[in-house]
């Protein structure tokens, strides 16, 4: 999937990114929400990187970031070789980036045809000289995410799930990107028309040439799609690599439970795997453990745990673990 000839520099490469939201916590005082904490990974031209873990880890936060659509706290954002510094480059950036939301009822405009909803980042950009353009660009588009050219003049709220989703889709296609962060964009659709998406995801990244941030829950999902993995947990990276490698031999404690919860389909095997619980519940980013932050529902948790905060670092070529007792555990 990934080219090798520019494999060096990657497409996407985030350096120490921080995102804190201020809560008010009384009179004239509030705390900082760590919603991403110190996150650092790249993404290669053409890769896919499949982003996991619960609900609240900051995993969106993480996608939004990246495309600034919130303003980084801290933290460098470098696009193909160059960092993201004045309003020139994040201009030139929002044409070769894009977003696939979540939900496919509230990320469309009610009162826009779908043929204005998909024309909208080319009026945005100035991508069309003329009105006849811009028609046979938006019907391409259509044409290529599966929808019928006279559905162009329907609206949002006529169409099921997952062509609400094909519209977005190909809204977020409109710019011809090359970098589309695809935020849980199959979560809440039906299974047997989750699997048409991904499938047409697929299709688009081998004729495009795209390269995916691909944040999701389901890990069934993300290894069918994804080359590389990233686990997130409390705002904080924990663990990446290849995704058959953390699949085969996950090393941090919390990527064993999330693995350990994936459906087996076959029966003799499900019955001989153990299920690894977790006790307790997920702590509050706004009053978060000190040192580890999974160290409070970790049955491997020690003294050192609580003393300092692991660094994420590269234990084999290419996976990353942030835990101090990885040697010992594994």
């Amino acid at each position: 999937m990934a080219d090798k000839t520019s494999a060096e520099t990657p497409l996407v490469d985030v350096r120490h990114l921080k995102e804190y939201f201020p809560v008010n916590t009384g009179f004239f005082s509030s705390t900082p929400l760590k919603a991403v904490d110190d996150v650092s990974f790249t993404i290669k031209r053409g890769e896919t990187l499949g982003l996991v873990g619960e609900s609240g880890c900051g995993k969106t936060t993480v996608g939004r970031t990246i495309l600034h659509l919130y303003e980084p706290t801290e933290g460098e954002i470098i696009y193909d070789g160059k960092p993201l510094k004045t309003k020139d480059d994040l201009r030139e950036y929002r044409t070769k980036s894009a977003m696939v939301f979540q939900d496919p009822y509230s990320s469309l405009n009610p009162r826009m045809t779908v043929s204005d909803i998909i024309g909208e980042p080319l009026d945005v950009h100035h991508l069309c000289n003329t009105k006849e353009e811009r028609e046979e660009r938006i019907l391409q588009l259509m044409d290529r995410v599966g929808l019928n050219s006279e559905h162009a003049s329907r609206y949002a709220h006529e169409f099921s799930g997952g062509q609400r989703q094909r519209i977005g889709i190909a809204r977020a296609l409109a710019v011809k990107p090359e970098f589309i962060v695809c935020d849980e964009p199959v979560s809440a659709l039906d299974v047997s028309i989750q699997a048409q998406v991904i499938n047409m995801f697929g299709e688009l990244q081998e004729e495009m040439g795209l390269t995916y941030l691909f944040i999701a829950h389901d890990l069934l999902v993300v290894r069918h799609i994804s080359d590389r993995i990233a686990v997130m947990y409390l705002g904080k990276m924990v663990e990446l690599a290849d995704a058959t490698e953390i699949y085969d031999k996950p090393l941090h404690p919390y990527t064993k439970s999330l693995i350990s919860a994936v459906p087996i389909p076959d029966p003799k095997i499900a019955r001989a795997s153990k299920r690894i619980a977790l006790q307790g519940d997920i702590p509050s980013p706004l009053n978060a453990p000190s040192g580890c932050p999974f160290r409070t529902r970790c049955p491997y948790a020690k003294d050192i745990c609580a003393g300092s905060a692991p660094e994420f670092k590269e234990v084999s070529k290419g996976h990353f673990v942030a835990c101090h007792r990885t040697a010992e555990i594994n």
